[in-house]
């Protein structure tokens, strides 16, 4: 009876990867990006909060990117022209005291076409142990959405909130 339980709970979860797609991201050059964006502010939710991202999603496409949190951890702003989203978005995550860089990437579909961009802090190395504090994922679903599941590293949690990080939000958005 465990087994055939056990069988069709890993099935079920099969299913779930089936119907989605995971789509990577590389670096890429601000100074290139052109066009107009829906810009996705995530994060910024209180004064030390380190699990902050920019996503300039490309207005228009057939791809729209929806954070996996919910509506209060994250604002969008329709129709900002490249120059405009990327300003605001470097301005949005740098702002911690503990903030060292921006990383840029370009989010790809599984053709290997721009369909959004990354804006990510990096943070200082000394005062976290790494500089990348979150995981960030995107999902392409059947329908064209794109399921952006961001959070803070399990090490990153456990320094922040101590313990093992449960009950830190895990649920998607580390609050």
């Amino acid at each position: 009876m465990k087994s055939t339980i056990a069988i069709i709970i890993f099935g079920l979860l099969l299913s779930g990867c089936a119907s989605s797609k995971y789509l990577r991201t590389e670096e890429a050059n601000p100074a290139d990006v052109t066009g107009t964006f829906d810009v996705i502010l995530y994060g910024s939710s209180y004064l030390s909060d380190v699990e902050n991202v920019a996503i300039l999603d490309v207005a228009g496409d057939r791809y729209t990117l929806e954070p996996y949190a919910p509506d209060f951890d994250f604002r969008v702003v329709k129709d900002v022209p490249a120059r405009e989203a990327i300003e605001g978005a470097e301005k949005f995550v740098s702002w911690p005291p503990t903030f060292w860089r921006i990383v840029f990437s370009r989010i790809l579909d599984p053709e290997n076409r721009t369909i959004g961009y990354e804006v990510r802090p990096f943070y200082d190395a000394i005062v976290y142990g790494t500089s990348d504090v979150m995981d960030i994922d995107y999902w392409l679903k059947p329908d064209g959405k794109v399921k952006v599941v961001i959070k803070l590293k399990p090490r990153i949690l456990r320094l922040l909130f101590g313990g093992d990080g449960i009950g830190a939000g895990q649920g998607g958005s580390g609050r």
